[in-house]
């Protein structure tokens, strides 16, 4: 269905001010995401906070940090992963290790957080309730706009504060330059909340830009050891590293980030003002062309399959990008004694190329969690839609019908792992059973993850956006737990830790018969809380 270029169907809202009633949606927002925005906002935080430390043990001396940026400048496998290396201060080379992976983090909080609060609310039917008050027509898109905002300024001004020690003009160039990527994707979500009748769709389309934008920035800085090539120039990713944090700030890199976020805005708000609530300027079938449903999983796979496919093909483009590295990154790793420790205590002890891939899989692994969750969680956006309701009406047991969705969000994991080993052995070029064997073994934590979202809808149904936490937990001691030498009890506490570490390592089957035991626990323990408690409304 198409938008019309009429009035809001909600009388009341046809005399508000545009913007009336926004402070109090800005409020209801925050309070909403009162636990999403702060784990991920602190999971960011803490990403650059810990590395200066780290980096100053890495390379402690002026040679060694002279051959880590000789070495940067003639390898393009690497300089496509983390960028060109522009100073070697401590906060120079903490912008080049994590300043690209921080950005990425802030515009996937930016445009969880705006779609969310827009087409979300539409899609399950509360934002026609909220606008038979007085709320402006543009009220509920600025709310949700400040809500990113508040996320992005967090995310600033912690690491301004965290990293004054190393230059105030570069920690708070880094904070800036971070918070203008989220920005800039948070009003890019907020055109394709008008755009789309789907909430899925949005969120897939702007997680579609932000892919786009981390190849743009590979592909320019590979061809390029100065961050100067036109591909780099074309993504918001290379514009944070062309702000050259801690290397002579290229400040006039600033007002990118906010040309680019108020055209879009402007966008956003031109197209908010010509639709009715609920619809959507790009069409959407009214229902399958062909085929059948074939039951509740056949309706499962159909609302998730294209989820299933972007998660496939981007896992499978990774694996490809770290497999073809990994000869010269473990090459540059083995000549320095602390990072060579790091990447055994990520990836085990074995020979330096196997711990590097074992690292980078186990990488992997805990970014598969969080599709685990967007999957399993779907369960919680059908019902509170209100869609559950019509399905289960029929001769659809509750069981049955979560069944469908576990169904792709658990062998969904399986599938998009398989295919990151096949990325990684066509990017190797060699041991291809060894690594998708590696790969496999992920699934088992994956899936505890999975068993903890089930387990938290199926009794917890309010509290079930807490899986986020837990999946932002696991992957911030996955990523930087090893890096920081943390204690074992805490790297413990993510499933990932009592994997054996393969290649390479002893396949032993008993932390993965318990990890796998510990999921179907968990499932059930969910699935029994589904059964007897009532629907979310």
């Amino acid at each position: 269905m198409t938008a019309t270029a009429t009035a809001p169907a909600t009388a009341p809202t046809r005399g508000a001010r545009p913007l009336a009633g926004t402070g109090t949606l800005l409020r209801f927002a925050l309070r909403r995401d009162r636990v999403l925005i702060p784990v991920w906002v602190a999971v960011n935080a803490l990403m650059v906070l810990s590395m200066p430390n780290t980096l100053k043990s890495l390379y402690g001396t002026a040679a060694e940090r002279a051959d880590l940026m000789r070495q940067m400048a003639t390898n393009t496998s690497l300089r496509a992963m983390v960028g060109p290396i522009f100073g070697d201060s401590p906060g120079a080379l903490t912008a080049w290790r994590v300043g690209v992976y921080a950005g990425a983090l802030a515009a996937v909080t930016s445009l969880l957080v705006v779609v969310r609060h827009t087409r979300d609310e539409e899609e399950s039917g509360r934002q026609e309730m909220v606008s038979s008050g007085t709320v402006g027509r543009r009220a509920p898109l600025t709310a949700a706009l400040l809500a990113a905002v508040v996320a992005d300024a967090a995310v600033a001004l912690l690491i301004t504060a965290g990293l004054a020690g190393q230059g105030v003009a570069g920690a708070g160039a880094l904070g800036l330059g971070v918070a203008g990527v989220g920005l800039v994707f948070a009003t890019l979500a907020a055109i394709a909340a008008q755009l789309t009748e789907s909430a899925r769709l949005a969120r897939g389309l702007v997680a579609a830009a932000l892919g786009a934008a981390f190849v743009l920035r590979a592909a320019g800085d590979s061809a390029h050891d100065r961050g100067s090539s036109v591909p780099t120039w074309l993504s918001p990713l290379g514009w944070l590293e062309n702000l050259r944090p801690f290397a002579a700030e290229r400040w006039w890199v600033l007002p990118l980030f906010g040309a680019a976020a108020a055209l879009q805005a402007a966008v956003a708000y031109a197209l908010a003002g010509r639709r009715d609530v609920g619809m959507s300027f790009l069409p959407t079938r009214p229902g399958p062309a062909e085929g059948r449903l074939g039951g509740a999983g056949g309706l499962a796979w159909r609302l998730q399959r294209a989820s299933l496919l972007g998660w496939s093909v981007g896992f499978f483009l990774a694996g490809l990008v770290y497999g073809a590295m990994t000869t010269g990154a473990a090459r540059l790793v083995g000549d320095n004694d602390q990072a060579r420790q790091i990447v055994q205590r990520m990836g085990g002890r074995a020979a330096l190329t196997d711990a590097f891939l074992s690292a980078m899989i186990g990488m992997l692994g805990t970014v598969a969690a969080l599709y685990v969750v967007a999957s399993v969680l779907r369960l919680s956006g059908e019902e509170t839609s209100g869609r559950a309701e019509p399905v289960l009406a029929g001769p659809v047991g509750r069981l049955r019908w979560a069944a469908g969705h576990l169904a792709v969000a658990f062998g969904g994991s399986v599938v998009i792992m398989v295919l990151a080993g096949l990325g990684f052995a066509a990017g190797y070029g060699q041991r291809t059973g060894a690594v998708l064997g590696a790969c496999l073994v992920q699934v088992s934590a994956v899936w505890v993850i999975g068993g903890v979202a089930v387990l938290l809808h199926g009794l917890l149904p309010r509290a079930a956006v807490a899986a986020w936490a837990v999946a932002g937990a696991v992957l911030l001691l996955g990523w930087i737990g090893p890096a920081l030498d943390a204690p074992r009890v805490v790297l413990d506490l993510s499933p990932f830790e009592h994997l054996p570490k393969l290649p390479g390592g002893e396949m032993t089957w008993g932390p993965v018969g318990v990890l796998v035991g510990t999921a179907v626990v968990l499932v059930a323990g969910g699935l029994a809380g589904l059964r007897r408690r009532d629907l979310a409304a």
